[in-house]
């Protein structure tokens, strides 16, 4: 059973969650470019319908994570979004391998963030 502060704690955690997510899915139309050069050149298609349809996803669960009765749900699809944009991140280290070594401690650094957003947002499905 969830406590009232506990409901608070998580409700706040969406929030944050879905406003990263839309300000960032907001940015893969507003700037496209960054995100095109890493998607991995093997996957079929553009990388533009790649940056667009990931934009969209990460707009429509930051949107569902904000209403109590689609937080649930939108917490599970907000995982499965970072676990899937994980390979992106890697291929982000892999292309930028060879820049200057400041470059490469932020693409190395991404892999790890990956972790807590993931669990941040498995706890947000497990407690709504």
């Amino acid at each position: 059973m969830t406590t009232v502060a506990q409901r608070d704690t998580v409700q706040t955690t969406a929030y944050r969650v879905a406003a990263m997510l839309v300000g960032v899915g907001t940015v893969h139309f507003l700037a496209p470019k960054p995100f095109d050069d890493i998607v991995p050149a093997e996957l079929p298609g553009s990388a533009r319908f790649y940056t667009y349809a990931s934009g969209v996803v990460e707009i429509a669960t930051g949107a569902l994570l904000v209403p109590r009765g689609t937080r649930r749900l939108a917490g599970l699809a907000a995982a499965l979004l970072f676990v899937g944009v994980f390979p992106a991140n890697v291929n982000m280290c892999r292309l930028w391998w060879g820049k200057p070594w400041p470059m490469r401690i932020v693409a190395l650094a991404r892999l790890p963030l990956q972790i807590p957003m993931i669990t941040t947002a498995l706890k947000i499905w497990r407690n709504s």
